[in-house]
């Protein structure tokens, strides 16, 4: 029986949650299988290092430290501003997203995640960084095409046309 291997595309289902069992993301409940290219960054690490050496039909859950999840949560990106820096028409309120610059032409989702007086904190994090996360994965297909919305994240993944 063949086995997933790093360069493999696969088809896989799967359930994400928290360690509170809380689900955050879920391919069953789109009813549509996640197709991606080991080997090529598209997922996390403990996701993919999850998937090597099963085979097709095969089910695994997996506990994934943030380490190979998410990330460590970081202070460094957690910054508080004036509500001044904001656009005047813009709803500041917790849980508001916006998209900050890196200083490099990038941008960086924040959510609002404190509001005190005039000051404004901002979380730059994911949103799961730091989190221990479970995921249950079902093997569905070992070798199958890249659906025709894939886009590349950078470099050659060998599936863009």
């Amino acid at each position: 029986m063949a086995t997933v291997v790093s360069g493999d595309t696969v088809k896989v289902h799967y359930v994400g949650r928290l360690a509170s069992g809380e689900v955050f993301d879920s391919s069953r409940e789109r009813n549509e299988p996640f197709v991606f290219k080991l080997g090529h960054d598209m997922v996390i690490p403990g996701f993919e290092a999850a998937l090597i050496g099963m085979g097709v039909g095969e089910k695994k859950t997996v506990v994934i430290d943030p380490a190979d999840g998410y990330g460590e949560h970081q202070k460094e990106f957690v910054l508080t501003v004036r509500r001044s820096q904001f656009p005047k028409d813009a709803n500041v309120t917790l849980g508001s997203r916006f998209d900050l610059s890196d200083g490099t032409g990038h941008s960086v989702p924040a959510v609002v995640t404190a509001i005190v007086g005039e000051e404004v904190t901002l979380d730059a994090n994911h949103p799961l960084a730091g989190k221990t996360i479970v995921f249950e994965i079902e093997l569905l297909e070992i070798g199958c095409p890249m659906p025709k919305h894939h886009r590349c994240s950078g470099g050659d993944c060998g599936t863009c046309a």
